[in-house]
């Protein structure tokens, strides 16, 4: 098998480039289907605006979730309108949504984050959740979007919990596509790992271990300073290319299991995800160092580390054991780990993750 790696066409990262969308864009086409929130295209419309010269400008809300029933919707909305490029301005669902809708339009898509909570921006992939918001699959797409652009300005002024949030999904990179390098499993760009791919996965965790802290006191203050700049790109582009071109293991199965739990949907998904990354790391049977390293840092800058901080206050073995079973679901990705995982290994590992946290809080 070959090795790939996969990226957007072009990165564009700036404060104020909001402004500088339509020009970015307009090399894909001139009538824009822009997606986003309600409150999301108060804060954008006048920025881009401001600088949409000749284009065109179609606005739709988004339904609230990356489930087949919106993407169809988005669709019939789109051919509607007449649109001839998809613009996702939002969060990690509105981009999954506009690019599986772009993906069956045949249309191109462009990606602008106003959060940096996730790495779905730079990927080939949405992931589809139920209208109930538990986890469906994955849709593996034939490219990345045609332009990623982030508006730092805007990134830094969202609720600091999101760019933490961030941080958490940006944290599982270097320890899965580590795992897929070990089990020699193929990524999500279907081939293996190239030496970059695994290299920009580990500036993303030396990212955040020199820059995370700095940068969640400086976003509490709304303000946009160099570490805030470096987590912004950490968290969107080198996570991005790091996880699909890298590959997903155990981390994300277990974010998948999650969801299960009606209770952890108040969380976000970088939330979920950090806990997945002890529970792999578990798992493994990491170095006690480089647990208490992950340790550390999540609770500087205000990951949960625990079952009771995913808001499962009450794990009955029943519950947590469907967790475990949805985790080794043979569609996930923990069989990307170097070793097999059953559904009472991920148990074992889940309550061992939960007393660590415990510990380390002192609980």
């Amino acid at each position: 098998m070959a090795k790939i790696i996969g990226s957007p066409s072009r990165y564009v990262q700036g404060k104020g480039e909001m402004r500088n969308l339509c020009s970015h864009a307009s090399a894909f086409g001139d009538k824009f289907f822009v997606l986003t929130s309600a409150s999301g295209r108060k804060r954008v419309e006048p920025a881009i605006t401001e600088g949409k010269g000749d284009a065109q400008l179609v606005y739709e809300v988004f339904g609230g979730e990356c489930s087949k029933t919106e993407i169809h919707r988005v669709m019939e909305a789109c051919k509607t309108a007449g649109c001839n490029v998809i613009v996702g301005i939002g969060g990690g669902k509105i981009h999954d949504t506009a690019k599986a809708a772009a993906h069956y339009l045949g249309l191109p898509v462009v990606i602008v984050p106003t959060i940096a909570s996730t790495d779905a921006p730079c990927s080939a992939l949405s992931v589809i959740y139920t209208d109930d918001g538990v986890f469906e699959e994955y849709l593996f797409l034939p490219a990345s979007p045609n332009m990623v652009l982030v508006d730092t300005d805007i990134v830094s002024k969202a609720p600091v919990r999101l760019l933490i949030s961030g941080m958490g999904d940006a944290l599982a990179t270097y320890f899965e596509a580590r795992a897929c390098q070990r089990s020699d499993a193929a990524n999500c760009v279907g081939g293996k790992s190239t030496m970059a791919a695994i290299s920009l996965a580990r500036l993303c965790y030396d990212t955040l271990l020199a820059d995370g802290v700095n940068a969640m006191l400086a976003a509490k203050e709304k303000v946009c300073t160099k570490a805030v700049e470096n987590i912004i790109e950490a968290n969107t582009y080198l996570s991005g290319i790091g996880f699909e071109s890298g590959g997903l293991a155990g981390a994300h199965a277990i974010h998948n299991g999650l969801t299960a739990i009606e209770e952890t949907h108040e969380l976000y998904h970088g939330e979920k995800v950090a806990f997945g990354t002890l529970v792999q790391l578990v798992l493994e049977n990491a170095p006690e160092d480089e647990i208490g390293e992950v340790l550390d840092f999540c609770t500087e800058v205000g990951l949960p580390v625990t079952l009771k901080e995913l808001n499962i206050s009450d794990a009955e073995p029943e519950r947590l054991m469907e967790v475990a079973r949805l985790a080794a679901a043979e569609n996930d990705t923990l069989g990307n780990m170097p070793f097999d995982v059953t559904p009472e290994d991920v148990y074992a590992a889940i309550l061992g993750a939960d007393a660590l946290g415990r510990y380390y809080l002192g609980d």
